[in-house]
């Protein structure tokens, strides 16, 4: 972490002790212990850590200002509801589904199916708030279900919204326990949290996995499944059993494939009840003109989403082999996602810090469930990857030696 990082945290703890905050605040917020991203330690360098697209964005803002152009009429607020954006979203996504090499043609979702906000953490938080009554903090109240290592989030809006986070982990493999989620559901427990392809796993639930527990009368909650990472999947979006069942929501985004992290935009796909609720509890004018443009424009030009898409499952498997080639690298998981998660012999922590002070930042995960000393690697550029390979041997060799 840099020495800017480090007063930054340092005067953020240092806040907390003054003024009327730690006096009149909810405990579980005092409590909190905030998501950390990858930006929180580093911001410079070749940047590997944060899942982002090296390749760059799917499209950009329309050039509004040579020649000048208010053609978004930026004084007046935008849509509510983000009727365009939704439209082109549903248009991919029906499209997807209806050339899934099944033979067969899906039912549609539509407009009605589809809330959008800022990126899918606003979802998360949103479905919380909706679905489970606070309590966690007096032995009451409702639960979510995760199933760890998964995405962090998820635990962060529970506490937020002072709500039990009830946890079934995966295997050793990453794969989910579905009798374990049977035996450790209640009646309080309104949402399953799925991270498909899971991060930090990189690995895809099975859409059978996710049809049999929305087909099951052992559990009468709402399954989420996040979706961030579905567009570098060999599995198709669990979008495509939304019209089959009231009990899955979808998470997607277009920070990641999409490359346009910049802009938090993400989505909701559900029933339309359960996605009337969100566009009721939302803040009026949550997304904003200039992402509703970026996110049109990305969305209109798919082609080059996709071209972007296989430029990355290239380098990936380039990683892959070159990681797999290597002596102190024991273990290389089978990625379906923009990253690549891998366990070295010893000091992956040291490792990670070590290659990042030196300007190549991948993530250290160590500290997750089944993932001692392992590191998770963003799939960059030919030359950022390259760069990645020869420090991690030389700073191993180092480490090590």
């Amino acid at each position: 972490m840099s020495e800017e990082k480090k007063d930054e945290h340092q005067q953020s703890n240092n806040n907390m002790n003054i003024g009327l905050a730690p006096l009149l605040a909810r405990p579980n917020i005092l409590s909190l212990h905030p998501y950390r991203c990858a930006r929180d330690d580093y911001d410079s360098g070749i940047l590997l850590d944060a899942n982002e697209n090296a390749y760059g964005p799917a499209s950009l803002p329309t050039n509004s200002l040579d020649p000048y152009d208010n053609g978004m009429e930026l004084e007046r607020y935008p849509c509510p509801y983000q009727r365009a954006v939704k439209r082109l979203l549903c248009d991919y996504r029906n499209g997807q589904s209806n050339n899934n090499g099944s033979g067969a043609t899906a039912t549609a979702i539509d407009e009605s199916n589809v809330f959008a906000g800022v990126g899918s953490d606003e979802a998360i938080d949103l479905l919380i708030r909706i679905f489970c009554t606070p309590g966690a903090s007096t032995g009451s109240g409702d639960a979510i279900m995760i199933t760890p290592p998964t995405y962090g989030m998820y635990k962060v809006c529970a506490a937020v919204n002072d709500v039990h986070v009830q946890t079934v982990p995966l295997t050793p493999s990453f794969d989910v326990e579905i009798e374990e989620i049977y035996k450790a559901v209640t009646d309080k427990t309104k949402l399953l949290f799925l991270c498909s392809p899971g991060n930090p796993t990189s690995k895809s639930i099975p859409i059978e996995t996710i049809e049999s527990i929305a087909s099951s009368n052992k559990y009468g909650g709402i399954i989420v499944v996040d979706e961030a990472y579905v567009d570098f999947s060999s599995q198709p979006t669990a979008a495509s059993l939304i019209p089959k069942y009231k009990n899955i929501v979808v998470l997607q985004t277009l920070s990641k494939a999409f490359g346009l992290a910049g802009i938090r935009c993400g989505f909701a796909l559900g029933p339309k009840d359960i996605i009337q609720l969100m566009n009721n509890v939302k803040a009026p004018y949550n997304v904003n003109k200039l992402t509703s443009d970026a996110a049109i424009n990305a969305l209109r030009n798919t082609d080059v989403l996709e071209k972007h898409v296989k430029s990355v499952l290239v380098e990936r498997e380039v990683v892959k082999r070159e990681l797999e080639g290597m002596e102190f690298v024991v273990k290389v998981y089978e990625s379906d996602a923009n990253f690549i998660l891998f366990r070295v012999k010893q000091k992956a922590n040291e490792l990670y810090k070590t290659m990042a002070d030196k300007g190549v930042v991948s993530r250290f995960r160590g500290n997750e469930l089944h993932c001692n000393e392992c590191i998770r690697v963003t799939i960059g550029l030919p030359e950022e990857n390259a760069k990645f390979l020869s420090l991690l041997k030389a700073t191993y060799a180092e480490l090590t030696g």
